[in-house]
């Protein structure tokens, strides 16, 4: 069946990709073309078809990737292959988003077109502010008015003393460099000079800005603190509420940057953690988890599994490559029975667990030496472990148990080795202290950034950023290489690693 060409009218939402639409998402993730603007965030643009054409049409003041009407003509031409086009557009396509006269030129054409809302940072910003922009107290009305029409208008198509009569609160949106000629009109036509203004920065983002005031100062303090666009502004009683309601500057990692250097698909617990928190997580990922092309060995030990005494799993990386080879041999858990399950935390515990197996035991303490402190009373001389883990692992745990008798097959299933991509713009950031912590889960982590960003470059680190490490052993690489370790997790956990950067931020100490 040959389907007719058609274009999405996409709403983005105002910059937390937690704010996208699901259907948003379900039209991204499908999209041959992407035709998007200056302000949709990188976390939304992630969620797309990395097979799709990005085409940037963003604007700036005085400043356009593309005209509207190019725009216009692109969409329509993009349409006309029958690919998938998606028209990405910050906010709500239908608020001051051009977006009606983009479907009006599409239909005029010939193409269909489909509109999907998105959040509208007019009611998302003030809110993430801490500012309803209705409240039974204080107003029961809400004007959205552009901030774009320029001084000296002939016809001005604000009615501006209806507005600074009839209107409880006004959100004006991309309105930064119009503010004095805003808060003047509305203070002529009869608003209160002393009503509350307040401009929010990067709404909804860890990198929210919030400068408060009145109309007859708001302009000045701009001034004073160099406050950039874009923003929302927002006029009226309700700004008033903004201590009482601020929840989001509240959280414990607010405006703290932070990197994190695990593998991709290992970090988005730890990045979802740090942004629920308040933070802003940085991905910069150090290494890569590479299997074995050669597993002849742990192929040799399933066919001995009923031998282990003991099947000891260091790493979540390690459960899951061993459980996904025993499926294509056509075996499954009950080759394990009889074998005692040791796992080095909580991580690798609850994926084996979530598989069916039963654990013995977890160390109190997350590292090799604690599981030979619990093995020391439990393990026989004679008996045989099974140890499958990663190339380069620390060899404490199987010189230890050797010793005491023990027989130890080391499988080796894996190796993090360094990532191949690097982010000189994120590489920047690091080396120029625009960020405020840089994070190690594993010694891996540690010697590949270093590989990555070059030896020489761990002193300008230390100099600006603080070093954050998920337990003693990953902070004795760390301090090997040059760093210096500024904060070590007391449980050697991502919940520990997050506690220790909450703990540390709440000192202030910047």
């Amino acid at each position: 069946m040959n389907k007719k060409a058609i274009v999405y009218l996409v709403g983005a939402g105002p910059g937390d990709p937690g704010l996208f639409t699901l259907k948003g998402k379900k039209i991204l993730e499908k999209a041959e073309v992407i035709i998007y603007d200056r302000l949709v965030s990188d976390g939304i643009l992630s969620l797309g078809n990395p097979e799709a054409e990005y085409i940037y049409v963003g604007k700036t003041a005085g400043q356009h990737a593309l005209s509207q009407d190019e725009i216009n003509d692109l969409l329509v031409e993009k349409a006309a292959t029958g690919k998938k086009v998606v028209r990405l557009k910050g906010g709500d396509p239908f608020l001051f988003g051009r977006g009606g006269e983009e479907a009006m030129y599409i239909w005029e054409h010939g193409y269909d077109y489909e509109v999907v809302p998105g959040i509208s940072s007019a009611i998302a910003v003030p809110a993430y502010a801490g500012i309803p922009v209705t409240h039974r107290d204080a107003t029961s009305s809400l004007a959205i008015i552009t901030g774009h029409e320029k001084p000296g208008k002939e016809i001005s198509s604000i009615k501006w003393k209806e507005l600074a009569q009839g209107i409880g609160t006004l959100v004006f949106l991309m309105g930064v460099e119009n503010l004095e000629f805003i808060c003047q009109q509305l203070m002529e036509n009869g608003r209160a000079p002393d009503t509350p203004v307040a401009l929010v920065r990067w709404g909804t983002l860890p990198s929210q800005e919030v400068l408060t005031g009145t109309l007859d100062n708001i302009n000045r303090k701009v001034r004073e603190s160099s406050f950039k666009p874009p923003a929302v502004i927002i006029v009226g009683d309700v700004v008033r509420l903004r201590p009482q309601l601020n929840w989001m500057e509240n959280k414990p990692l607010f405006g703290k940057k932070i990197v994190v250097t695990r593998a991709r698909t290992q970090a988005s617990r730890l990045v979802e953690d740090i942004n629920d928190l308040g933070g802003e997580a940085i991905e910069f990922p150090s290494i890569v988890i590479q299997k074995e092309e050669n597993l002849t060995s742990l192929y040799n030990a399933f066919e001995h599994l009923d031998s282990y005494n003991w099947i000891i799993f260091t790493s979540v990386n390690a459960v899951d490559i061993f459980f996904a080879e025993l499926r294509k041999r056509e075996l499954d858990i009950r080759s394990l029975y009889g074998s005692n399950i040791c796992a080095i935390g909580p991580a690798t515990r609850k994926i084996l667990e979530d598989r069916g197996l039963k654990v013995e035991f977890i160390p109190e303490e997350y590292r090799a030496e604690g599981i030979l402190q619990e093995l020391e009373n439990r393990v026989k001389r004679g008996e045989w472990v099974l140890l499958p883990r990663a190339r380069g692992a620390r060899e404490v745990l199987p010189d230890t148990l050797r010793q005491w008798g023990v027989h130890v097959n080391e499988v080796i299933l894996y190796e993090a080795v360094p990532a191949g991509k690097v982010s000189k713009a994120r590489t920047n950031d690091i080396l120029e202290g625009r960020v405020d912590y840089l994070t190690f889960t594993s010694s891996s982590t540690v010697s590949n950034f270093v590989k990555m960003v070059g030896k020489d470059n761990v002193l300008r680190v230390n100099k600006k950023v603080k070093v954050a490490c998920i337990g003693p052993v990953t902070a004795e690489t760390a301090q090997s290489q040059g760093f210096n370790v500024d904060i070590m997790a007391r449980e050697y956990t991502i919940d520990g690693l997050l506690q220790a950067l909450i703990d540390d931020s709440n000192t202030g100490e910047f």
